[in-house]
């Protein structure tokens, strides 16, 4: 049986600019995901994987992308959708980071919450590379301010996500501005009957693979358990980063209404912390990730819907205040420390009314959090 961890970035052909940054970057081995969807997009075939997230996916199409770029043409050549604006701007940046040794090279978000202009200026300055998410694009394409007529390579990235979101026609509504003949690769972590049937309609003799991760491509994570009354939640978040002198943390809530409770909380006690939550407009969730990035404050208190685009390689540890309603949300989550090479911790804090939630979550994930205590008399 063939050992997929034999294969490297070597083994690949990749260029040396691409070698370069990946050096630059950190990432010194593919993961399986990469290992096994990288050579089949280099060979211009059309792919179909069903892969959860956190599993290297944005280096697996990005690569392959970039590998091919014509940087003599001036039209939009690869269009990469996604459900949020905050995947789009984590891809676009992991892709600028792939792309930083290639001479001219140009990507750009194309996001709802974002002035047309500053996205008419983006796109006059003739990227090779687009990520978007469906609504804004399609939105762009109806008043012929970009062309996609000509790409070489589309990219479905979470699109069961997509799906989730009310996404599927405007889906069907891009493929076919798009050419016939042009590459196609769908990334997601389940196929619901919809996204088969973009399958079957768009993307017959497609490569298919399923990946399961495999424990060398899950982040290094310490992940720990803490059965504790409501009352006590961010007195316990404020003695753990005391305790292990955490200087960087994110601190999950279910919902916009407990994250302002909580961060109220945390800050009468003196904890520098901002809020992200889905009625927070772009402007600011950009200045406060900048903001958090630079480190000018300790704590962010977010809800799940922008838990897959905080993508900030330093954070030390994530706190779960609430365990989330969904049991993928507990990995994306968790997802956001122990990046870059870095040793991470995750705590969740669990109430008496939550352990069935929290049990249901261990079962899904495989996850074995080591059970604490934290003695408050």
């Amino acid at each position: 049986m063939e050992d997929n961890n034999e294969i490297t970035f070597n083994d690949m052909d990749l260029s040396p600019e691409i070698m370069g940054a990946l050096k630059k970057m950190g990432v010194k081995r593919p993961t399986t995901v990469q290992q096994k969807a990288i050579p089949l997009l280099m060979d211009n075939m059309s792919l179909i994987a069903k892969a959860p997230t956190g599993t290297g996916k944005t280096f697996a199409f990005s690569i392959p992308i970039l590998e091919y770029l014509n940087m003599k043409a001036d039209f939009v050549q690869a269009l990469i959708l996604c459900p949020t604006r905050e995947l789009a701007l984590q891809i676009t940046s992991e892709i600028k980071g792939l792309g930083r040794n290639i001479k001219g090279f140009r990507v750009c978000a194309i996001i709802g919450g974002q002035s047309m202009k500053i996205q008419s200026e983006k796109i006059a300055k003739k990227p090779q590379v687009v990520v978007a998410t469906p609504g804004r694009l399609l939105d762009l394409v109806s008043r012929k301010m970009i062309d996609i007529g000509d790409i070489y390579t589309l990219v479905l990235d979470e699109a069961d996500e997509m799906l989730k979101m009310g996404f599927i026609r405007d889906i069907k509504k891009i493929i076919a501005a798009t050419p016939n003949d042009k590459q196609m690769a769908l990334f997601s972590a389940t196929m619901p009957r919809e996204i088969l049937d973009i399958t079957w309609q768009f993307m017959e003799g497609a490569a298919e693979i399923d990946v399961m991760p495999k424990a060398e491509d899950h982040p290094d994570i310490d992940e720990y358990l803490i059965e504790i009354p409501e009352k006590d939640k961010v007195d316990a978040i404020i003695r753990i980063m005391d305790s292990s002198s955490i200087k960087k943390a994110i601190v999950f809530c279910n919902t916009k209404v407990q994250t302002e409770k909580v961060a109220s909380k945390l800050e009468a006690s003196g904890v520098s912390c901002r809020l992200l939550h889905g009625s927070i407009g772009q402007g600011t969730r950009n200045r406060v990730m900048d903001a958090y990035r630079k480190g000018k404050f300790d704590v962010l208190v977010a809800t799940d819907v922008i838990a897959r685009g905080i993508d900030v390689d330093d954070v030390e540890a994530v706190f779960n205040y609430e365990i989330p309603n969904e049991n993928e949300f507990y990995l994306h989550r968790i997802g956001r420390t122990g990046r870059a090479g870095r040793k991470g911790c995750a705590y969740s804090l669990v109430s008496y009314k939550e352990r069935p939630r929290m049990d249901e979550i261990i079962r899904y994930t495989a996850c074995d959090p080591v059970k604490i205590t934290i003695d408050f008399t």
